[in-house]
């Protein structure tokens, strides 16, 4: 339980050291474009190779499908409500000349941040190795994301100890996450946690589409499709090196 809750922490852990960088350092957007570019290539493999693949053959097809689909149709209707309310900038470098929306930035993020935790959780029981390819993935993934949005809302005057907090709680409440997925489903029948796989490779596919490929398209142009392919099929190597992961 306790290293679930740790390593939940770690792989978020990477969204207040970027916010840190965002804040106190210059970083070309071009650079965290291929990062963010990178880590949604990671993210893709990670989903496809781990999460799916590992269902298949343990669970019911239908089910698997239907769970992948409930999980990108409630990860967009979210996306849907934040969008309007202003959390579609949550990961935007520029100025925002309506004002950032901070706590649909806050809520955005953890529907980012939430299902990716529980995943990680749900990896810790029983005999399951340790997914390092999808903990990888979300550390990298989670770099450009607060760099850009802290640099975003530094231009809208937001105080340096208000963005630290809005970051740092996330790392905490997906530590939490963490911590309660290994806890409510420790005691599931293995084809639920491979159906929860899929539910979450659903959600984490949405999210890749509607905000972080989109975003890195715009800051880095057409490479970051390469970039992202290098993500994948390094997701596709390393799944390959540590054998079975659900």
């Amino acid at each position: 339980m306790l290293q679930a809750a740790l390593w939940g922490g770690i792989a978020s852990l990477s969204l207040f050291i970027g916010a840190l960088a965002g804040i106190f350092f210059q970083i070309p957007k071009r650079i965290a474009a291929y990062i963010m570019a990178f880590g949604t290539g990671l993210i893709i493999g990670s989903a496809t190779f781990d999460l799916l693949s590992e269902a298949q053959g343990n669970a019911n097809l239908i089910l698997i499908t239907l769970m992948f689909l409930a999980g990108a149709l409630i990860f967009t209707i979210f996306e849907l409500v934040i969008s309007k309310k202003g959390g579609n900038e949550r990961k935007r470098s520029k100025k925002n000349p309506h004002g950032h929306a901070g706590l649909a930035i806050y809520v955005g993020t953890l529907m980012d941040a939430i299902p990716e935790s529980i995943i990680i959780g749900i990896s810790f029981i029983g005999s399951q190795p340790i997914q390092w390819v999808f903990i990888f993935a979300i550390f990298i993934s989670n770099l450009p994301e607060s760099l850009s949005s802290s640099i975003g809302l530094r231009m809208d005057n937001y105080s340096v100890r208000k963005i630290l907090f809005l970051w740092g709680s996330v790392v905490v409440l997906s530590s939490v996450s963490a911590m309660m997925g290994y806890l409510f489903l420790e005691g599931a029948s293995e084809s639920v946690g491979y159906l929860i796989g899929a539910f979450g490779a659903g959600g984490l596919m949405a999210m890749v589409s509607s905000t972080m490929l989109p975003e890195a398209f715009e800051q880095g142009g057409p490479v970051v499709g390469f970039v992202s392919s290098l993500g994948i099929i390094l997701s596709y190597i390393l799944t390959n090196l540590q054998g079975p992961a659900f």
